[in-house]
């Protein structure tokens, strides 16, 4: 089964849309899609830093993406304001992941696959590499689950319950680092945080609990793989911005069914008799 490109394809998109949905739901609701940006566009460098030691890819980037989220965790709220920082960081480990990506010799790269994915070429070890990235992402959530939200919703609460809020929030940017790691190779490094946030932001006019948002981001993930995938295999568009498109598709089609719902139940309000 396995020999089929496109099932190791979806195998490989479906792990990492399970992995995505609860952090992306964290990332909206904590409004951390800028922080997103940047640790992707560093894992950039991580590659640069693989190719350049002969090193796994995978494990390049994550120890790219866990330092900088590590002290983007320690300098947020001291002397710069946190978009200051993320901006900093954001564009200047991009534009060092594409000198140091220029200067390395004797290495053919395919650059564009970096940037934008090609889930197309996944290995029986990659699906692996990916699956298991992907299963440590879900258990660091579930591990923590109670802690992060309850310091999302509340840190007042939080800390009443005797949780630290910076801790949960270092928890939480190492756990994007390492799906960060796992998604370079299927949706690159400019579209990792599209394929986090969109999911999840379909998610949330469908669903009234933190749990059901992140199942319903869960399914949302799946579908827009799946159907990414058949639109790159039939009509022939890079994969990674096509599954992209189809989580737009969806994210527009939750907000229409959402408002559609919402108005009903006004019309049905209004129409029901007043007590006397």
């Amino acid at each position: 089964m396995l020999d089929d490109f496109v099932v190791r394809a979806f195998l490989a998109g479906a792990a990492l849309a399970l992995a995505a949905a609860p952090l992306g739901c964290f990332i909206v609701w904590r409004r951390m899609a800028y922080f997103g940006d940047a640790i992707a566009h560093a894992s950039l460098l991580g590659v640069a830093i693989s190719l350049a030691f002969s090193m796994s890819t995978f494990f390049g980037v994550v120890l790219v993406t866990v330092m900088l989220a590590y002290f983007l965790g320690i300098l947020s709220g001291k002397l710069y304001a946190m978009d200051t920082l993320l901006g900093v960081a954001s564009h200047v480990s991009l534009a060092l992941g594409l000198v140091a990506v220029s200067k390395i010799s004797g290495v053919r790269l395919d650059l564009a696959a970096y940037l934008f994915g090609d889930i197309l070429t996944v290995t029986r070890t990659d699906i692996a590499i990916i699956a298991a990235g992907a299963a440590l992402v879900i258990a660091l959530l579930v591990w923590r689950w109670v802690p992060l939200l309850t310091t999302t919703l509340s840190p007042d609460m939080a800390t009443a319950r005797g949780f630290d809020a910076r801790k949960e929030q270092m928890v939480l940017l190492v756990t994007l680092a390492l799906l960060v790691a796992v998604a370079i190779k299927i949706v690159g490094a400019l579209l990792i945080t599209s394929v986090l946030i969109i999911p999840a932001a379909a998610a949330r006019p469908l669903s009234r609990t933190p749990e059901q948002m992140a199942v319903v981001a869960a399914i949302a993930g799946l579908v827009s793989v799946a159907l990414g995938l058949a639109l790159s295999v039939y009509s022939d568009t890079p994969t990674g911005p096509s599954i992209v498109v189809v989580a737009g598709l969806l994210f527009l089609l939750a907000n229409v069914v959402s408002s559609f719902v919402e108005q009903r139940r006004r019309q049905q309000n209004r129409s029901l008799p007043k007590d006397a």
